[in-house]
C-alpha cells in the first residue's frame, strides 16, 4: 500500500467515524416498525440456485440464531422473508420495491447475478434501506455503480480474476481463450481477467459468449480448442460453468496430448461436487470460503451441513457473514435507521466463522483475504467434500481493486 493509499484510508476511516457519530446520535429511535426485517433475494430455480437459493436462506438463519438466541434485537423480533427472483431483473426490482414500501424490510441480502444486484442496489438507496450484496460479482457494484446504501461483500470479478490469472501467468500461460456467460456479470469477469492477463504480459487470443442457461456448449468448446490457447478461461457460472466442465472433459480439452489449461474463474463447491474430481482434479480456483479451512469453518459448516446436508458455497457462507454484521451494527448502533447502520458496519471490523479482519472501505467493498486452491485428485480426497488444497492466501489489498483505483463517485480523487 503506498503513501497515498494510506492517506486515503486514514482520511476514510476519520470520515466514518465522524459519520457514525452524527448518525447515531440523530436516529436512537430503535427499531422502525417494531421489527427489523431481513430479505434474502435469491435464485431459487436457476443455474445459481445450488449456489445460493435455499441455502442462503438457512445461513441467514443460522446467523440469526447466533446473533441472538430469542431472535431479537434492540428489544424487537427480528424477521426473515426470501424469494426467487429467476435472474430477472424486472422481478427482482419488483420484488425489492414491493419489500421496501409494504413489507418493512430494512436490509436485503444474496441478490445473485449482477443484473438484479445492480438494479436493487439503486433501489435501496432510492428508498433509504440496505443492500448486501453476497451473491453477485460485478465489481461495477463498487465502481461506477456505487452508492452509500451498499456493501459487496464476499468477491468481486477482479479478485477472481486476479487471483487465478496471476497464478496460472506466473507458471509461463500466457495465451488465454474465453468462454463467457451473455450477461452482466460474464462480461465484467471476462473484462478483469483480460486486463490482468495483459497486465502480465500475455494476450487474449479471442472470446465467445453464450446465453445463460444453455445446456450444449460443444460449438463454444470447439472454438476455445481450434485457438490452441494455452488457457481457456470460463467466465459463467452455477450450472453454465458444471456443464462446460463436464462437456469439456468429453471433447478430451485438458487432458492427454490436448495441454490446453481449462479454467473456471468462478466455480463453486457444488459445482466442482456436480463436476466430479475425476473432471475438475488439478483446476485452480479463486475463493473467498472454503468450509476445511479451519476450525471455525468446519463448525460453522457442520451446522450448515446438519441443515442442508451438503457443505456451504462462499456465497451462502456470505450470507451469514453480511446478515450476523448487520445485525451486531443494529444493536451497536440502537436503530435500525439505515445510514446510522452503515456507519456503524464500515467503523466496525467484520470478524466471524466466515471473514476474519474484514474491513468495508467507503465504496462499499469489504475487504478481507482470499484463497487460491486447486482442486484434488481422487486419490488425494479423503470424502465426499474434501474437494480442495489451498495453496495460498492471497492478502485483501491484494486481492481487490486497489482504492485509488476505484472509479466509485463518493471516493474522492
Amino acid at each position: 500500500m503506498g503513501k497515498g493509499e494510506r492517506q486515503t484510508v486514514k482520511v476514510g476511516a476519520w470520515c466514518a467515524a465522524a459519520v457514525l457519530m452524527a448518525a447515531t446520535a440523530a436516529h436512537a429511535a430503535g427499531a422502525s416498525d417494531n421489527v427489523v426485517k431481513i430479505g434474502v433475494l435469491t435464485d431459487m430455480s436457476g443455474v445459481s440456485a445450488d449456489n445460493s437459493g435455499r441455502g442462503s436462506v438457512v445461513a441467514a438463519e443460522l446467523a440469526i440464531a447466533d446473533f441472538a438466541k430469542d431472535k431479537k434485537v434492540l428489544g424487537q423480533p427480528i424477521e426473515l422473508i426470501s424469494a426467487d427472483h429467476q435472474g430477472k431483473t424486472d422481478i427482482g426490482a419488483n420484488l425489492a420495491r414491493e419489500w421496501f414500501d409494504t413489507k418493512q424490510v430494512d436490509m436485503i441480502t444474496d441478490l445473485t447475478f449482477s443484473n438484479v444486484a445492480l438494479a436493487v442496489q439503486k433501489i435501496a438507496d432510492d428508498k433509504g434501506k440496505l443492500a448486501l450484496v453476497t451473491g453477485a460479482g460485478s465489481a461495477a457494484i463498487t465502481n461506477e455503480q456505487c452508492n452509500k446504501s451498499t456493501v459487496h461483500w464476499m468477491y468481486d470479478t477482479y479478485a477472481l480474476a486476479t487471483g487465478t490469472a496471476r497464478a496460472l501467468s506466473a507458471q509461463g500461460l500466457k495465451s488465454w481463450y474465453f468462454i463467457s456467460a451473455d450477461y452482466a456479470f460474464g462480461a465484467a469477469l471476462e473484462k478483469d481477467a483480460r486486463a490482468i492477463v495483459q497486465a502480465n504480459g500475455g494476450q487474449v487470443l479471442g472470446s465467445v459468449k453464450h446465453p445463460v442457461g444453455t445446456s450444449d456448449m460443444s460449438s463454444y468448446l470447439l472454438q476455445a480448442q481450434n485457438s490452441k490457447a494455452q488457457v481457456i478461461g470460463l467466465a459463467n457460472s452455477g450450472a453454465d460453468t458444471l456443464n462446460t466442465v463436464k462437456q469439456a472433459r468429453e471433447f478430451g480439452l485438458g487432458t492427454g496430448a490436448n495441454k490446453q489449461v481449462f479454467t473456471p474463474l468462478l466455480a463453486l463447491l457444488t459445482e466442482v461436487h456436480g463436476m466430479g474430481l475425476p473432471n475438475a482434479q488439478g483446476m485452480y480456483i479463486t475463493t473467498g470460503f472454503y468450509w476445511d479451512q479451519d476450525a471455525q469453518t468446519r463448525a460453522f459448516s457442520k451446522r450448515y451441513f446438519d441443515r442442508m446436508k451438503k457443505m456451504p458455497t462462499m456465497m451462502q457462507a456470505a450470507v451469514y457473514s453480511a446478515v450476523l454484521h448487520y445485525l451486531r451494527a443494529v444493536q451497536a448502533a440502537g436503530t435500525d435507521e439505515a445510514q446510522a447502520v452503515m456507519a456503524r458496519m464500515k467503523a466496525t471490523e467484520v470478524n466471524d466463522a466466515v471473514v476474519r479482519k474484514g474491513r468495508i472501505r467507503d465504496d462499499g467493498r469489504l475487504v478481507h483475504d482470499m484463497m487460491l486452491v486447486q482442486v484434488k485428485t481422487p486419490t488425494e480426497s479423503k470424502g465426499e467434500w474434501d474437494l480442495y488444497k489451498i495453496q495460498q492466501t492471497i492478502p485483501g489489498d491484494q486481492a481487490f481493486q486497489p482504492l485509488a483505483q476505484s472509479r466509485c463517485p463518493l471516493i474522492k480523487k
